[in-house]
């Protein structure tokens, strides 16, 4: 199975397409219909989606992450 990842931040329209194997993360555009243009806009719109993913923390500097710290 690809290890493959969408990533939307608060406040950023841009989506990110993240290969973990490959060790990328790259700006996709977004989709205009379909499923994922749905999920896009309730996100837009303040919602948050999850799949597949158990566990997404947004941090300030990968030096808090790396330090362990979670404020959450």
């Amino acid at each position: 199975m690809a290890r493959v990842v969408i990533i939307g931040l608060p406040g950023d329209d841009q989506l990110y397409l993240a290969d973990i194997d490959a060790g990328t993360v790259l700006p996709m555009q977004p989709p205009v219909s379909g499923p994922l243009a749905a999920a896009n806009d309730l996100r837009n719109a303040g919602g948050t989606i999850v799949k597949d993913v158990n566990l997404a923390v947004a941090v300030s500097s990968s030096e808090q992450a790396f330090s362990g710290v979670f404020d959450g």
